[in-house]
């Protein structure tokens, strides 16, 4: 993680792996993510969030502000509502654990401001 210039908030890169015949699905999930998922991610610290997809390779790429990633994962996990998220997105993804388990943190090792 990389703090910006003036600011405590770090870039966050992570990825995590689909199943390859889920994509889609998983895609259309995405298209109404509950207020309460959007208000919780917000209160505990996930800001300017993105997530990308590599169709053909079943690669989730997300991206985040925050202050504190290690924090701001602990306290969606302490929400109810992420893990009834987490419940519902399980079946979209390659491992048989919670999704925001599965979360491979990328390491930034260059940043053009």
């Amino acid at each position: 993680m990389t703090s910006r210039p003036g600011s405590a908030s770090r870039r966050v890169c992570f990825t995590m792996r689909l199943k390859p015949g889920r994509v889609g699905d998983y895609l259309a999930a995405h298209e109404t993510v509950w207020p309460e998922m959007l208000e919780a991610l917000r209160e505990t610290g996930w800001s300017n969030y993105s997530l990308f997809v590599d169709r053909p390779n079943a690669l989730v790429v997300g991206y985040l502000e925050t202050d504190d990633f290690e924090r701001a994962v602990a306290a969606m996990a302490a929400r109810p509502v992420n893990a009834r998220w987490q419940a519902g997105m399980a079946e979209f993804f390659a491992d048989d654990v919670e999704p925001d388990r599965t979360m491979v943190q990328l390491t930034e090792y260059f940043h053009l401001d």
